[in-house]
């Protein structure tokens, strides 16, 4: 028997049984669905989070910070240090203090940051309203979100307004004290980040000259290439510094998620067995139903092998129908759920996400998954049908 001839009597059987194959390639259906969803989910996560502590440049940064028993403190010089290690492209440090902030007739605390124009880029932010601090800026601002709540303003509205700070900085020395620095300048709002659960401004420091800036809280330290990324961190450290590197979070997120996506890929894998015995079913019922039909095919010569791939070849093909049926469920719900949450997130003026993510390779994989389920499934009724005795077969009623 040619396999188009096998085939089309697959076909037939499922147009004779429309009702229970229909049902059976749902079940199916439903399963993979199951999986793409819950695994979608997982992925989606992971980019989310990965787009928001990751840019190219950023792979490329190490974080340092000063020992907490400060042996060597963060200040200029070991900054000029730091940028003559071999390999070291950049250093961006930051130093943080407490202002007042004067916006119109309000005014308030937040944080202060004093950075350079690279800070953002290689911290891996990027403005969610508005830009980034450009080459010939000056006295301009980028702050958080939460500093357009503070004062009850709408992110959007905040671009172009003027800020103006009184820095309190602490003194050096046995007894700490806090000094009072007014910066004599109106700074224009320019862009607005995400990061922050406080309040905070972020400034230039040749904008704030007045600020007598001896040390630095932290820095990004950018290499030339990632392959310098060790021998950078080894000579940091033997430098008596603290440092980390945001490849170590991706690293770190990248192995909890990969459990995440596991574990909900097991939920999803229980309802696929739950199909998968569906089909089992099926098949053995259409096994039972047909005996007489397999005793006639048998008794005009087809072979044991053509009853076989028969019945291997209708699993599989209810197999695929219920991979292809699935993933459009899975695909449909999923894009309903981030419809869903854009629409959500631009009520609340948010920055919209896609919660779901699917990648065209696990698409892939689901597809020769669940053919492979059903080709397995298949196995067990195929084998029973082509060991059938013809004679036997022709007198079971």
């Amino acid at each position: 028997m040619r396999l188009s001839d096998t085939i089309h009597l697959s076909l037939e059987s499922f147009k004779n049984r429309k009702s229970r194959t229909l049902l059976t390639i749902l079940g199916v259906g439903v399963g993979i669905a199951a999986v793409l969803f819950l695994v979608s989910l997982g992925y989606g996560l992971q980019q989310i989070l990965l787009e928001r502590i990751t840019t190219a440049e950023s792979f490329l940064t190490l974080d340092v910070t000063p020992a907490d028993n400060k042996v060597i403190a963060l200040n200029q010089d070991t900054l000029e240090k730091i940028s003559r290690l071999p390999n070291v492209e950049k250093v961006s440090p930051q130093a943080s203090f407490t202002a007042q902030v004067a916006f119109e007739s309000l005014a308030a605390e937040t944080a202060f940051h004093v950075i350079d124009r690279s800070f953002f880029v290689l911290n891996g932010v990027l403005p969610s309203v508005g830009r980034d601090f450009e080459a010939n800026d000056s006295f301009k601002t980028v702050v958080n979100l939460r500093v357009a709540e503070l004062f009850n303003v709408a992110p959007e509205q905040m671009l172009g307004k003027k800020l103006r700070f009184v820095v309190f900085m602490p003194t050096t020395g046995e007894e700490s004290t806090l000094q009072t620095f007014e910066v004599d300048k109106d700074f224009e709002i320019v862009g607005l980040i995400e990061e922050g659960e406080l309040p905070q401004v972020y400034v230039l420091g040749s904008d704030v000259p007045v600020l007598p800036i001896t040390e630095y809280q932290f820095a990004k330290v950018k290499v030339s290439d990632s392959k310098f990324l060790d021998a950078a961190r080894e000579q940091l450290l033997g430098m008596g510094l603290v440092v980390s590197a945001i490849s170590d979070v991706v690293d770190q997120a990248n192995k909890i998620f990969g459990i995440i996506q596991i574990v909900l890929g097991i939920f999803g894998v229980i309802a696929v067995i739950v199909a998968a015995i569906s089909l089992a079913n099926t098949m053995t019922i259409s096994l039972l139903e047909r005996t007489q039909d397999i005793g006639v095919m048998r008794a005009i010569g087809a072979s044991k092998k053509d009853i076989r791939n028969l019945f291997l070849i209708e699993s599989t093909l209810i197999g695929f129908s219920g991979g292809l049926l699935g993933i459009m469920m899975g695909m449909i719900i999923a894009e309903t759920f981030n419809f869903a949450l854009k629409l959500l997130a631009q009520s609340l003026g948010s920055k919209p996400v896609d919660l779901f993510f699917t990648p065209g390779w696990f698409m892939l994989f689901i597809m020769i998954f669940s053919t492979s389920v059903g080709f397995i499934t298949g196995i067990l009724p195929a084998r029973r049908a082509a060991r059938l005795n013809p004679l036997r077969a022709l007198r079971y009623k």
